[in-house]
């Protein structure tokens, strides 16, 4: 199978509130990356996937918190896979260095930070 992401996935699993209008749900985030995140929910049957979710979660072991607006791409059973529509500049900073941190190959994020760049989605 042919690999078509654009964006280093990183394993990541962290707690994650999941918002969509007056709907709060807990959630799991298993991975993420610069575009998205895919967390689980046993709660998820509550979301619509046609409206979009604020995502927010805590970096362990901090007080620095991501905050995110996301598309719902994908909601099988559990399993809630959410691309990035918008995000602010301090939560990209903390979100970069975690993506960083992780995959230990400064080629492959230089390659993700120009591909944001050809979105201009984060602004």
């Amino acid at each position: 199978m042919i690999e078509r992401r654009r964006f280093s996935r990183i394993v990541y699993q962290n707690q994650a509130v999941l918002t969509q209008g007056s709907t709060q749900i807990s959630a799991l985030i298993s991975d993420l990356s610069l575009h998205g995140l895919l967390v689980t929910s046993e709660q998820s049957g509550l979301l619509d996937s046609d409206k979009q979710v604020d995502v927010d979660f805590s970096l362990s072991g901090s007080d620095v918190s991501i905050q995110l607006v996301g598309n719902i791409v994908g909601l099988n059973n559990n399993v809630i896979r959410i691309c990035i529509d918008h995000i602010d500049i301090e939560s990209i900073g903390h979100l970069k260095r975690l993506v960083e941190l992780n995959v230990g190959d400064d080629e492959l994020l230089h390659r993700d930070i120009e591909h944001l760049s050809d979105l201009g989605e984060y602004t």
